[in-house]
């Protein structure tokens, strides 16, 4: 495999110092979500640029989910249409959008890697590998891909951006679909798995989810190298190696 090159753009969310969680996400709001990235790499020479992004990293139950999206050059519907992080909209309007997306894209995939997998190589390595397998699964190759904050092993020219979802239109469509992706699996496991409220938090460390995990114990799609779950009660499971 080639070596990917990569950019990277720091805004005011990398401070010297920590801020505060409501802080952070006033400069989120802040910030532009636009073409302006895909635009640069057109006039590059880059012609199918794959947005790629990730959900579900901190959540302590289910799969890891990733998509990648190929969107046209002309993405002015989506971005008067409301597009954005994933995080920053309801989920009437990421329905709404995930729709829109996947009638604009040229191309799109998921993918999703599962609580045991999570559970041997860390989260972090298995989002790479969900965006790794989404890039992989695209019926059109790529010939330059815009991550959010992670660089992947591809040969595909990369470029890393910080907080990539809210600045850059194919990203943020990226983790739109995912999202949505993401919340329909998890609300068809809430029949499958009843009693912790997952369609209602979608596996995040919720109060409501901490009581469950104490009173019924993981089941074997919890992440069990999490803390909260691996606090829950010993004598569910043995100790897991969170490495």
């Amino acid at each position: 495999m080639g070596t990917p090159t990569a950019t990277s753009v720091r805004s005011a969310l990398s401070p010297a110092r920590p801020i505060s969680a409501a802080a952070r996400q006033r400069v989120l709001k802040s910030l532009h979500c636009s073409g302006t990235h895909e635009e640069a790499l057109r006039q590059r020479g880059f012609c199918s640029i794959a947005g790629v992004d990730e959900v579900g990293r901190g959540a302590l139950f289910g799969p890891v989910v990733a998509a990648a999206v190929i969107l046209p050059a002309q993405i002015d519907g989506l971005a008067r249409a409301g597009l954005k992080d994933s995080k920053q909209l309801t989920s009437p309007q990421r329905e709404s959008l995930d729709r829109l997306i996947r009638a604009t894209a040229v191309a799109f995939a998921t993918a999703e890697i599962d609580a045991a997998t999570i559970d041997r190589v860390n989260i972090y390595q298995a989002s790479r590998l969900a965006m790794l397998a989404a890039v992989r699964a695209l019926p059109i190759a790529p010939d330059h891909l815009l991550i959010d904050a992670m660089l992947l092993d591809h040969s595909c020219a990369q470029t890393k951006l910080i907080h990539g979802d809210a600045l850059s239109l194919s990203i943020a469509a990226a983790s739109v679909v995912a999202k949505v992706y993401r919340d329909r699996l998890i609300r068809d496991l809430d029949a499958t798995h009843p009693g912790y409220g997952l369609a209602a938090h979608k596996g995040y460390a919720t109060a409501q989810h901490r009581r469950a995990l104490v009173a019924l114990g993981p089941t074997p799609l919890h992440r069990l190298s999490f803390a909260p779950v691996k606090a829950c009660s010993p004598l569910f499971f043995p100790l897991v190696s969170s490495s």
